[in-house]
């Protein structure tokens, strides 16, 4: 097999899993005592409808980029939501995610080669003019070294790659000299300072100007850094010294991550996610495919595939033999120790792990590729997006959502290897959401909170870096791509290296001899590097017949609850004792969890995940009396329901959660703070009253308004400047009174959003909004009325209308999964006069309907219960619902032996991504 022609077509085999997976057997009987049945394959998708979905995402691509090059460039990103560039320094810190800003037009360079994969070769030429002849990389900056690698060093790479392609071609860039990869080569030799570590693994910043260490570089004292941070490199720094023959780069890579590789674990074969870049020791122990490893994983296996080195391929399948045998759960993916590999870390996954089933494909283990992908559509399909974090009964964790690329890619390369139209269709609920949630009138906007469907003002270069990619890809015909993209391999922020590299300018380098590597059966060798033809051509419904078992597993919750199925019938036991159905006062239940460890193996996996069933009841009790965010949704002409402000709610009048949205135009109150009997009561009647915080009880302004005729009341903080962006969600308490009088609902906003209301009002005087519990669904047929005659019109009218908005305001510009959301720590300028209450964390509140419609993931699904029950002739459960309180308090003495663990999970509790 020649190296040269990419590893593509290596003709590997299918795999063949040594046995069916329980999960999937036990999913397969779950779905026939459900009585459901198997429906036909997905109807192949016709040429036209395809391409009309391509052309959708051209002009998606065309929104985006458009507005970006108008309203930001040469800033590093688009704040879609004011129109604006965001400039570091400029802006209000956001912490860790800025450090992916350097000042070096971010997102024009990560969308290079993008433009020549959609088509754009003159914009892309152009795009390249800009990058030579504005774009400087020696700021006084301090940037991640991991984020400028993929992003900047990969951009110029990838931009490289297809310009030296197009310019072969002989119709453009002609006048190309390779300054691309002269610019991406002066950055590797600023990245290289980084690596002047005992251990070889790199800082995670670096000053462009200045280096490490140095007074003025203000970087160079941090100890640790993420896995995926130090193990991130080598398909860039690689092509680098293949492209330029300085084999620098290449090495200080591979020394990195043979350093990760001798730090593995040895008896999981797992490695952490953080480790000191000193000593080598683990400082963060819990191990999973997700944020602080993902990409590690990633890179082990498509070095291989770029450089031909079997050490990556060894290395890879060691650790996926071990991802198989500890994380993966189909079709969840779970944190573990890296100690301790049969427990569990966390009972929550981040969203990045969504590339998994993509890099599964490359591996060619396709079922749980199928299976987990599955499983994260229907996460989708129940919050339009997939939020930052959701728990293993999916409920939202965290709630935010970045327009991250990673389901996307996983669907794409899962189209490829089955031909299922399934995945073209999934592509398309992809396209329609992120038009009708996520487009704003200056690009799209992520999502603050995919419960409430608030936005963000931030739209990050990746966005348009990969997600348009492989929306295009997927729907594109081989002759719609002016190249082969079967002669690149994608880098994890998709950008495009030239398989040939291979064979060009190979350093030499040793084996690694000093590592061992565990002993596998031969058969995992061969799974790797699938051809990318279609791999079932005789078995169309091959990938159906996986995903139809787990089509209810978010409502369900059936196939996790399955997997003790078949041992249940083996041993003719009940179901193990689960945790929200424990009674203290239920001497059987006692006896259950005196046994939990002491008998069989079985007993003790049933006690690890009791032990983790208690805790999360716990901090869910908690949270039990907090309230899920609102929305305050402007509807009214020229907004259309496109802006979305998250809102703090009340523990008093309407619920939004359980009747319907109510709907008004606004009007300030007189007086405004809304204390005393209202002077304007003609003005407010029938509308939704704006009141100013402070000098009264929330629970007073809200009879007052009501009094004068309100349908709803809006408070807005009179805090100058606050913002939920910074501050932590709101709650507004009652008066420690009877507050049932009180019918008309109340929402809070935080001065910053409402000055976009009060802004509104003075711009367009009528202004109507929504106040519900999420954002509703735009009306189409009210925008398309007031459209201008031109499509150009419309846009520059829109870009005028949003720009107009005041420039001080940043929706959520400061929230990161690092920020605790504690107690409200800003007092009213006027006293203590309110009485409060604060979410601890609004990513992990979970709505009340959330709860009422979803059951616990590890619960077994009542039909399956019924048979168990037949099935072992046992005596019906007969436990019944208990409140949280009563289970949780009286079990302390009984896992008085467990306090060890217990710490250890409430310690992985608090870990951020």
């Amino acid at each position: 097999m020649s190296e040269a022609g990419g590893r593509r077509g290596c003709g590997c085999r299918v795999p063949q899993r040594a046995s069916w997976s329980l999960v999937a057997v036990s999913a397969a009987l779950c779905l026939m005592l459900a009585t459901s049945v198997c429906t036909a394959g997905a109807a192949p998708m016709s040429r036209e409808e395809k391409q009309k979905l391509g052309n959708q995402v051209l002009e998606m691509f065309d929104h985006a980029y458009g507005n970006y090059m108008e309203h930001a460039y040469p800033a590093d990103e688009l704040m879609p939501l004011t129109c604006r560039g965001r400039v570091r320094g400029q802006e209000p810190s956001r912490g860790d995610v800025d450090d992916a800003l350097g000042k070096f037009s971010l997102t024009l360079i990560d969308s290079l080669d993008t433009l020549v994969v959609l088509n754009k070769t003159k914009e892309f030429e152009d795009a390249v003019r800009k990058v030579l002849r504005d774009v400087n990389l020696d700021n006084d900056v301090v940037v991640s070294v991991f984020e400028t690698n993929i992003r900047v060093l990969g951009g110029l790479l990838g931009g490289h790659s297809l310009a030296i392609m197009l310019k072969e071609k002989g119709e453009h860039m002609q006048w190309y000299n390779d300054e691309l990869l002269q610019m991406a080569k002066q950055l590797g030799y600023k990245l290289l300072p980084a690596f002047n570590t005992t251990s070889g693994l790199p800082y995670p910043r670096i000053n462009l100007k200045f280096g490490i260490r140095k007074p003025e570089a203000r970087t160079g004292t941090e100890t640790d850094t993420c896995t995926a941070c130090a193990g991130t490199l080598i398909l860039e720094f690689a092509a680098l010294s293949r492209f330029t023959g300085a084999s620098i780069f290449e090495e200080y890579a591979r020394k990195a991550l043979d350093f990760l590789w001798e730090k593995r674990q040895r008896s999981s074969n797992l490695v952490g996610v953080t480790i000191n870049i000193h000593t080598g020791d683990w400082v963060r122990k819990d191990s999973g495919v997700g944020a602080g490893i993902d990409s590690y994983y990633e890179y082990l296996l498509k070095a291989y595939v770029l450089l031909g080195d079997d050490s990556f391929l060894e290395r890879f399948n060691t650790h996926y033999d071990a991802i198989m045998r500890y994380i993966s759960q189909p079709p969840l993916l779970l944190d573990v120790h890296i100690h301790k590999p049969m427990l569990n870390a966390r009972t929550w996954m981040d969203a990045l792990l969504a590339f998994f089933p993509g890099l599964q494909v490359l591996k060619g283990d396709i079922r749980p590729a199928i299976e987990t992908h599955e499983m994260l559509y229907q996460v989708i399909k129940k919050h339009n997006f997939l939020p930052e974090a959701f728990t293993t009964d999916f409920r939202v964790h965290w709630a935010q959502h970045p327009l991250r690329p990673e389901f996307a890619e996983s669907t794409y390369f899962l189209y490829k290897a089955t031909g299922d139209p399934y995945y073209l269709e999934v592509g398309k609920t992809l396209i329609e959401n992120l038009n009708k949630y996520a487009r704003v009138p200056c690009g799209f906007a992520a999502m603050k909170d995919v419960r409430t469907g608030s936005h963000e003002d931030r739209m990050d270069s990746f966005f348009l870096a990969e997600m348009f990619k492989y929306l295009y890809l997927l729907f594109a015909d081989k002759e719609d791509i002016i190249f082969d993209i079967e002669d690149y391999i994608f880098t994890t922020e998709a950008h495009l290296l030239p398989l040939w590299l291979s064979t060009t300018n190979r350093s030499v380098s040793k084996k690694n001899t000093t590592s061992e590597y565990t002993e596998l059966d031969d058969s995992n060798f061969d799974w790797t590097c699938p051809n990318t033809q279609i791999l079932f051509p005789n078995d169309p419904l091959y990938a159906q017949s996986i995903r139809e078992p787990l089509k209810n597993v978010v409502d369900k919750s059936c196939p996790r609850g399955i997997i003790r199925v078949e041992e249940s019938f083996r041993s003719g036991a009940k179901p193990p004792l689960r945790a929200r159905d424990f009674m203290a006062t239920n001497p059987e239940h006692l006896e259950i969890l005196k046994k939990m460890g002491a008998a069989s193996s079985i007993d003790a996996e049933d006690g690890l995940r009791f032990m983790q069933e208690m805790i999360e009841l716990s901090s869910q009790q908690q949270k039990e009396q907090q309230l899920p965010p609102r929305a305050v949704q402007i509807i009214s002409h020229p907004f259309f329901g496109r802006v979305v402000l998250t809102a703090g709610p009340a523990q008093f009048g309407l619920d939004l959660s359980k009747h319907k949205e109510t709907r008004g135009f606004v009007a300030s109150s007189k007086p405004y703070n809304g204390c005393s009997e209202l002077t304007n009561p003609e003005a407010v009647m029938g509308k939704i009253a704006l009141i100013q915080r402070g000098q009264c009880m929330f629970a007073e302004k809200a009879r007052n308004i009501q009094n004068a005729g309100a349908i709803g009341g809006i408070v807005i903080d009179d805090n100058e400047g606050s913002s939920s962006d910074t501050a932590p969600l709101f709650q507004m308490a009652g008066d420690g009174k009877d507050t049932d009088d009180i019918k008309i609902p109340m929402l809070f906003l935080f001065s910053k959003e409402g000055s976009i209301i009060l802004d509104a009002i003075r711009e367009h005087e009528q202004v109507e909004v929504l106040l519900s519990d999420k954002a509703r669904d735009r009306d189409p047929e009210m925008e398309n009325e007031d459209q201008p005659s031109s499509e150009n019109d419309s846009q520059n009218q829109s870009a005028e209308q949003m720009a107009s908005l005041p420039q001080t305001i940043d929706l959520a510009d400061q929230e990161t999964p690092e920020n605790s959301l504690d107690s409200h720590s800003e007092s009213s300028s006027l006293g203590d006069s309110e009485e409060a209450a604060s979410f601890t964390s609004s990513e992990q509140i979970p709505s009340s309907t959330e709860n009422l419609e979803t059951t616990s993931l590890d619960g077994e699904c009542t039909d399956l219960d019924n048979q168990l029950q037949e099935q072992s002739e046992t005596e019906e459960d007969s436990s019944p619902n208990v409140s949280w309180g009563t289970k949780a308090q009286p079990i302390d003495s009984i896992l008085a032996d467990w306090n060890e663990d217990i710490e250890a999970f409430e310690m992985m509790e608090k870990d951020e991504l």
